[in-house]
């Protein structure tokens, strides 16, 4: 039988010999089935809704048993994906396109940070009170990464002049470092990641630009899967769900996420990882996603994923955003819609 890509563009893909279940669970009688998950970081605040699905039982009920690892970035855990060593991965929408325009054969099937959550971070101290203010300034970006293909794209939207901001190189561990000892005036990075540590452990307030103010839309971390794993619509459907249970529940319960998330990551500072956590809850929605499900994916925020990665990203093939992802798993009960 065919199984459609939402989307006005809407995209078929075959799925032989299987019957696409309209449950958000597998059967009760069913042994549970083993689950493979890899992360897009260390464990932490904006991904905890993961390590709360796995503590409260969500996948339990749901009739899996998941085993979660921590990532080292989107772009390895999409090939992680495509090479089928993980079912189930969480990553970023742009690094993934990317991916797939290579030849991955990979799709999303849930968004979580449906808002672009990069931006350009300046310490409140060094009197930048605007994305014009960087001209004349240094930022420090890790090249090759998110951040550093977007920002072309945030220097056109922002209207800057790209030649009186210096660029520099840096590690990406190396980036909030380089920010509180003076040797950039700004980074790149994930806002919800960055903004947190630098406010805590150097005692000095942070004002991130969002990418997203300046028109760069670019759907981020969500869940994605190889398309063959398609032919099997009940176990994806049934692994969204408890998902998304997990971040809904984390958004009510901070405390309590923060809690299970440290019984993964014990070095993590709770301070810090709930801010994070609170941060993220920023990138949850788009004004194309209002009202909907957590999960599910506008086609004009793909739309614009696309063409950012193909005016900036480097992606010269052809690449149809309803290839990309399907909002055919996103549960549809009002229980799932997020705080707007």
């Amino acid at each position: 039988m065919l199984l459609r890509l939402s989307g006005k563009r809407s995209a078929v893909l075959a799925v032989t010999g299987l019957s696409v279940l309209c449950l958000q669970t597998l059967p009760a009688d069913a042994q549970k089935r083993d689950v493979t998950l890899r992360l897009d970081w260390i464990y932490q605040g904006p991904n905890s809704g993961f390590m709360v699905a796995k503590d409260k039982g969500f996948y339990d009920e749901a009739g899996l048993n998941v085993e979660m690892g921590p990532g080292k970035g989107s772009g390895s855990t999409a090939q992680l994906i495509a090479s089928k060593t993980s079912m189930f991965g969480f990553a970023d929408g742009f690094v993934t396109g990317a991916g797939i325009s290579k030849g991955m054969n990979v799709v999303m099937v849930a968004a979580i940070y449906r808002r672009n959550p990069t931006a350009a971070i300046v310490l409140k101290e060094s009197g930048i009170k605007s994305p014009k203010d960087l001209e004349g300034k240094k930022i420090g970006i890790a090249p090759g990464g998110t951040q550093w293909q977007q920002w072309p794209a945030f220097v056109k939207g922002c209207k800057l002049d790209a030649s009186k901001i210096q660029v520099i190189n840096v590690d990406p561990a190396g980036t909030v470092p380089a920010l509180v000892a003076g040797k950039v005036q700004a980074v790149a990075s994930y806002a919800q990641g960055a903004v947190p540590g630098i406010e805590i452990r150097s005692k000095k307030e942070a004002t991130p630009f969002m990418y997203a103010d300046c028109g760069v839309t670019a759907v981020s971390n969500g869940i994605i899967v190889h398309k063959d794993m398609l032919k099997d619509p009940a176990l994806i459907r049934a692994f969204v769900s408890a998902t998304l249970k997990g971040f809904l529940y984390a958004r009510k319960n901070p405390d309590e996420a923060i809690t299970i998330t440290k019984k993964y990551g014990p070095e993590i500072l709770p301070e810090i990882a709930r801010r994070e956590l609170e941060m993220s809850f920023a990138n949850w929605v788009t004004p194309n996603t209002a009202g909907k499900p957590l999960g599910w994916m506008s086609d004009k925020d793909w739309d614009s994923t696309v063409a950012t990665l193909k005016e900036y990203g480097g992606v010269t093939t052809p690449l149809e955003p309803a290839s990309l992802y399907t909002n055919e798993f996103v549960p549809t009960g009002k229980e799932f819609v997020p705080p707007q």
